[in-house]
């Protein structure tokens, strides 16, 4: 059975798109965009009513489902939305790590500061050294913590590489490896296991050695000031003994 007199046929209770105006229509709507918004679903929802088969309507409770469906998805979106603006602006001022894609496909990582958030719509854009990246390539936000303990990490490596061979060390250099100490002892224990066990262990090696040579240098000074101080007495008493003598030899010269 046909039914004429509308702009769409129902055939056998099918529908049947023959207008290419209505085809026209919902194609460039749905090039126009690739999210389906409020309009958008109103649009196809009174289209729907407007071509159903009157032989079988869709009832007013399942066009209210449809309906309420749509407002929760909707609602959902727009959070999602507004999670990511605000994800975006806690980024301004940390270090983060950016992983982007060129057009021949190969992928840039850049790491920076974050100087800004510059805001599109619904998209939001951060600004490294003067360049904007989408806040979808954002990979990593690097804390404080993390910071700091690498920097520290790095200038320990930086002291030990330039030290000789444990064995060889004199103390000269025994001050590179109390600061690489220091350094060390001033990391929490989460920027601790910054640092290789190889390091680590190393540092303890220098650390010992240095001890060593602090210990013999200060009983060289020990023994140095004693020998020091024996001789100042020794000469102290030569000194008595040649004074005693010439006032002897003045009081004979008075008796004669």
């Amino acid at each position: 059975m046909a039914l004429s007199g509308l702009s769409a046929q129902y055939v056998d209770g099918q529908l049947v798109t023959n207008t290419s105006q209505t085809q026209n229509k919902e194609t460039t709507k749905t090039a126009g965009s690739g999210d389906l918004d409020k309009d958008a679903f109103l649009q196809l929802l009174v289209a729907q009513m407007k071509y159903q088969d009157p032989l079988e309507p869709t009832s007013n409770t399942e066009y209210i489902s449809q309906y309420a469906t749509f407002s929760e998805l909707e609602q959902m979106q727009n959070m999602s939305s507004n999670l990511t603006l605000s994800r975006a602006s806690e980024t301004v001022g940390k270090e983060v790590i950016i992983e982007t894609r060129k057009e021949n496909g190969e992928t840039v990582t850049v790491q920076g500061y974050v100087e800004k958030v510059v805001y599109n719509g619904t998209k939001a854009y951060l600004s490294i050294d003067g360049t904007l990246y989408s806040i979808d390539d954002l990979k990593q936000v690097l804390d404080e913590d993390y910071n700091n303990g690498t920097k520290s990490v790095e200038r320990i490596n930086a002291i030990l590489s330039k030290l000789p061979k444990v064995e060889n060390l004199t103390m000269t250099e025994v001050g590179g490896v109390i600061e690489a100490y220091n350094l060390y002892n001033g990391l929490s224990e989460y920027q601790k296991t910054l640092l290789s066990k190889d390091t680590e262990s190393l540092l303890d090696k220098y650390v010992a050695k240095s001890n060593e040579l602090m210990e013999n240098a200060v009983k060289e000074a020990q023994e140095a000031n004693a020998a020091a101080k024996e001789e100042n007495e020794s000469n102290e008493e030569g000194l008595d003994e040649d004074a005693l003598e010439a006032l002897m030899k003045d009081q004979e010269k008075e008796e004669i």
